[in-house]
């Protein structure tokens, strides 16, 4: 199941209607308390959610979805009309795995969303793995899909998580910011690498002082440290 948070009619039906003709099972949603009661009676796989919202905007939402335990791994992309790089990076900041800016295209909307749901669905289709991730104080179990530095469990949003877990699988290497956007997000594009530099950043914040392992190699990319 997808929730197309938006307040326009037309576009909420048109987002529904294209999802549901390619397979998916999607609902429309006008608000955010729309939202909580639907939230109430199923949890989604995905949630597109507009920023401009009459009461609660898209925003708080997304940052009380993000801060409860039930729903802070629910993958949540952006539609939005607003499209300076402020914008973005707020959005992406407040732990949104995605964003699409108005007027999109609907078969761009639904590769997106693919790409989101793949990886969403990757960690449960595929093996188990034998042992965890480890990289100094951080210690990623993939069966559990949980993150520990030290004895604290840190909650990472979809997209954060796959980055810690990609990074640290090729701890060492350098992966450079458009091998991370079409490994994690299914597309790359040159104009949108900043999107990683802000996922990077948040991951980094919510690791603590194990943050500094995630190193900075200037003009290239991110790796994992060998040394914490």
């Amino acid at each position: 199941m997808i929730y197309c948070v938006e307040d326009d009619a037309g576009i909420r039906e048109l987002v529904v209607y294209t999802l549901q003709n390619t397979g998916m099972e999607a609902r429309g949603l006008e608000d955010g308390s729309a939202l909580s009661a639907a939230l109430r009676e199923k949890k989604p796989q995905l949630i597109l959610l507009d920023i401009m919202l009459p009461g609660e905007d898209g925003i708080s939402i997304l940052r009380r979805l993000r801060g409860a335990q039930e729903t802070a791994g629910i993958p949540v992309i952006l539609l939005t009309a607003k499209n300076t790089e402020y914008d973005k990076v707020v959005g992406l900041d407040s732990g949104a795995d995605d964003y699409v800016a108005k007027p999109f295209g609907m078969m761009e909307l639904v590769a997106r969303i693919r790409a989101v749901l793949r990886r969403t669905q990757a960690g449960t289709d595929g093996e188990e793995a034998a042992c965890p991730l480890v990289a100094g104080d951080i210690c990623v179990d993939e069966r559990a899909h949980s993150v520990f530095v030290g004895e604290q469990e840190v909650q990472l949003t979809l997209k954060e998580y796959q980055l810690l877990c990609l990074l640290m699988k090729n701890r060492g290497a350098v992966l450079t910011r458009d091998v991370l956007l079409e490994n994690i997000w299914g597309y790359g594009n040159e104009s949108e690498t900043r999107t990683v530099d802000v996922h990077i950043r948040t991951l980094r914040q919510k690791l603590g002082t194990a943050g500094s392992m995630i190193e900075t190699v200037r003009g290239v990319g991110y790796r994992m440290g060998e040394h914490a």
